[in-house]
């Protein structure tokens, strides 16, 4: 499914320890799932069922009752693996228990894929935001949760990049999406009537944020009438994919840092939500409640311990080679939304993939 559907995350997987693997394919694997529903399902009610579908399949593979359905076995394969894992490397930080997949994180996945499936509009840059740190930096805090790996910074940095990567998406899907194609004729739905919901679906939409189509006067019925040539198109794509590469180079930055024995430089909006609590660094033969910030030696331990987790961390953080390579070829073709290239494969992501993860640098 991945190697149709998602061939970047298809061909990343290579970077990814061996372990962790499978848990990458059932994750990526049930995103494509919650992915495809609106198109499958235009009708709201048939949504709504499916999306209920799979937080019942969630919740029963949880509980170690799979459904027949393959994603939902792969899932439960893969969390009886990682739940029987031990991390040798957590020593440092004792008050942590080992990292498991987390339900909540699955569910929060569903939430917002439901929340987003009638394609309407964001209303700030900000939500669009919150929709890609829900969605693309949650699979990438999946995946770090099955090597097992629990970090301030490794999920600080996979924020940034699940971000920039959820932007991506939802600007390469706007030509799709303002454009469908035409309904599928043997359907059951019919074309006519049906909720405002159900007509967004079929006769198409711009996802573009609502405050950044004000701020460039770009009309959504403009786009529809004029396609790239659409005034203001182009600026609004500019300000969005602008936002993305922001986060790709903070994210670069902070890795950068780490490895140079620095901090990651500013604090992690997130920390303190559930799934991001994290335990103070400790001294290796110390009491776990003694804090390296009470010694001399806090900021060489806790520089190296950080720099020892992105570096287990590394091949989670690869999504982000893909996402700059694609902002590139925006940026190459005038911010041009509609350009074909721009929906192909890049013949460049193999290699460009090979030399970061050599480099250990996006």
């Amino acid at each position: 499914m991945s190697r149709s559907y998602d061939h970047p995350s298809y061909i990343l997987t290579t970077f990814l320890p061996r372990h962790v693997q499978p848990a990458h394919l059932a994750i990526r694997a049930f995103n494509l799932e919650l992915a495809r529903i609106p198109d499958a399902s235009p009708s709201a009610p048939v949504r709504s069922m499916r999306y209920q579908f799979w937080r019942d399949t969630i919740n029963s593979t949880f509980a170690q009752k799979p459904v027949a359905q393959p994603v939902a076995v792969l899932l439960s394969s893969v969390l009886s693996s990682v739940h029987a894992q031990k991390n040798p490397d957590q020593g440092h930080r004792s008050s942590n228990p080992p990292p498991t997949l987390s339900k909540s994180r699955f569910l929060r996945l569903i939430t917002t894929r439901e929340k987003y499936s009638t394609n309407a509009p964001y209303s700030t840059l900000a939500s669009l935001e919150s929709y890609a740190e829900n969605t693309y930096s949650t699979l990438l805090y999946l995946t770090l949760s099955a090597i097992p790996l629990h970090s301030l910074a490794a999920d600080h940095i996979a924020s940034h990049i699940g971000k920039a990567a959820g932007i991506v998406a939802v600007l390469r899907g706007i030509p799709l999406l303002a454009f469908p194609p035409p309904p599928n004729h043997h359907s059951n739905t019919s074309s006519l009537g049906g909720t405002l919901d159900t007509q967004r679906v079929q006769q198409g939409a711009v996802t573009l944020p609502l405050d950044i189509m004000a701020e460039c006067n770009l009309k959504e019925e403009n786009v529809f009438r004029y396609g790239a040539e659409a005034p203001g198109l182009k600026d609004a794509v500019f300000k969005v994919a602008t936002r993305a590469s922001d986060h790709l180079i903070t994210a670069r930055q902070m890795l950068r840092s780490v490895q140079e024995g620095g901090d990651v430089g500013h604090g992690f909006e997130h920390e303190g939500e559930e799934g991001h609590e994290y335990s103070p660094y400790v001294t290796e033969g110390d009491d776990d409640r003694t804090q390296l910030s009470s010694i001399s030696s806090s900021d060489s331990g806790k520089s190296v311990e950080q720099k020892m987790e992105v570096e287990r961390a590394f091949g989670v953080f690869m999504p982000a080679v893909p996402t700059a390579l694609w902002l590139q070829r925006l940026e190459k073709g005038d911010f041009d939304i509609f350009k074909e290239d721009l929906r192909m494969r890049d013949w460049r992501l193999p290699w460009k993939a090979w030399l970061a993860y050599r480099r250990r640098m996006f």
